[in-house]
């Protein structure tokens, strides 16, 4: 009986986000035109067998020794082999593009690991997976011909960030083997874009956008790296949309959304939540909540983790994918509890690791629904590590999800300023994810009927009505 629930949940979700994808579509006729950009994945034939394979090829190249060590194994010595750029050859994505299989369905030890109790893939293990796989990527674009044989890589990746990251979660099948492919998109003097794909059975049910980070042997400094040089056409396409992210990336770098005040649409926005809110009894009163709608404030939830060397990465520093893990489960609670059933996350954006989070620390997770558009909800967790011999605590970054629930949700209302600043960037975020192109349309040879039609409508989407 409760297996028959859960599908039925599940089927209805389903076809709940296919209805208001559907209805997003047609409040945002240009959208056609973004996703008739590229269209087309990468595709090279070079395997490098299973995730576990790709995780003892890092170890062997890095030359790290097995198992937890309280005082990791000196590589100073390596600082020597540092190459200066000029020795570095200019490189292509072929060679660095390369796959690997995630065992889902051939062996049960890891299906365990990888499907939630409704039947669904845990998407914050791929991720974790996608963040290890990142680092082969690396591992294969840098080449250092004057490094002797047998001397270990003398160089450190680490996670800068997550561009964005896209779902099909309903559409994975746990039975079936899962298929991870990806390369360098872009390089700058030290960081690294890492185009990846997650496929079933060749279908495309996943893809996200890395940004690494290059650094010496001890993790004391950038390393340089080889320049990325498109080897033909279709390289070339996408270098080119890598640099325009990059380009954007920069531009939010030296001016953060946090400093950015609300343009005058959002500051009527923010106005006319607090008229909603106003008290009848007048404005000293404290603010009353609107019907159908829910508090921001009352969807928090907090989790508070004792990470353990399992959890480190080959810096040991706690690894990315980890700290990107437990956020969307949490995340997830959060979301689940406020639609009333399990969500389906569809898009991830904005993951920025602000700073290193030592193995001895403790981490604390809060999680928001900041904003909510007919069965659509966007969340925002906060990531803060608490230094377990002071207390102090070191704000590390926070992660900004998009949910699909079966029903429509009630809208989500600030109480304060500081709140109302968290819906706006909320409302940014998920006109992020309805202007993206959509999984389906990537490795077309084209656009389909539907993106060939003309532009006639401005798009009003997320205008923070109901």
């Amino acid at each position: 009986m409760k297996h028959e629930i859960t599908f039925e949940i599940n089927t209805k979700i389903f076809e709940m986000s296919v209805r208001s994808a559907m209805s997003l579509r047609r409040l945002c006729p240009q959208l056609g035109a973004l996703r008739r950009n590229s269209m087309q994945t990468l595709k090279y034939d070079h395997s490098s067998g299973t995730l576990e394979d790709v995780k003892q090829m890092i170890q062997d190249q890095l030359g790290v020794e097995p198992g937890y060590h309280t005082v990791p194994k000196c590589r100073e010595g390596l600082l020597k082999y540092h190459p200066k750029p000029e020795e570095l050859p200019e490189r292509s994505m072929k060679d660095s593009f390369t796959s690997a299989t995630l065992l889902l369905g051939s062996d049960p030890l890891v299906r365990e690991r990888f499907v939630q109790v409704t039947g669904y893939v845990r998407i914050g293990r791929i991720m974790e997976e996608l963040d290890v796989f990142a680092v082969w990527i690396c591992h294969r674009h840098i080449h250092l011909p004057n490094l002797p044989k047998g001397i270990p890589l003398p160089y450190t990746f680490l996670t800068l960030l997550v561009d964005q990251a896209k779902f099909l979660q309903s559409q994975f099948d746990t039975n079936v083997d899962v298929d991870l492919s990806g390369h360098v998109s872009y390089t700058g003097r030290s960081s690294i874009e890492i185009t990846m794909y997650v496929r079933q059975s060749g279908k495309l049910l996943s893809k996200a956008i890395f940004v690494m980070v290059a650094r010496n042997a001890v993790n004391s400094a950038p390393a340089p790296i080889n320049k990325l040089v498109p080897g033909n056409e279709q390289e070339e396409r996408i270098h080119k949309e890598a640099l325009e992210r990059h380009n954007k990336r920069q531009k939010i770098r030296a001016q953060p959304e946090s400093k950015v005040p609300p343009s005058e649409e959002e500051v009527k926005i923010l106005y006319n939540i607090f008229q909603r809110t106003r008290s009848s009894k007048g404005d000293l009163e404290a603010p009353e909540l609107p019907e159908d709608c829910r508090w921001m404030s009352d969807t928090r939830r907090d989790c508070t983790i004792h990470p353990f060397p399992e959890n480190r990465n080959n810096s040991n520093t706690i690894g990315g994918g980890f700290t990107i893990r437990r956020a969307l489960e949490t995340s997830f609670i959060a979301a689940s509890l406020f639609c009333g059933a399990p969500a389906m996350v569809s898009f991830l954006s904005d993951v920025t690791f602000e700073r290193p989070i030592r193995v001895n620390s403790f981490i604390t997770m809060s999680a928001y629904v900041v904003y909510t558009h007919e069965n659509y909800l966007q969340t925002m967790v906060t990531v803060t590590a608490i230094d377990a011999e002071t207390g102090t605590r070191i704000h590390c970054n926070a992660l900004y999800l998009t949910y699909v629930c079966a029903n429509k949700m009630k809208e989500v209302m600030p109480k304060s300023y500081h709140e109302g600043l968290w819906n706006l960037r909320g409302r940014r975020q998920f006109r992020r994810f309805i202007k993206s192109a959509k999984l389906e349309d990537y490795d077309k040879d084209g656009p389909s009927s539907d993106d060939t039609k003309p532009d006639t409508k401005p798009c009003k989407c997320g205008d923070g009505k109901k």
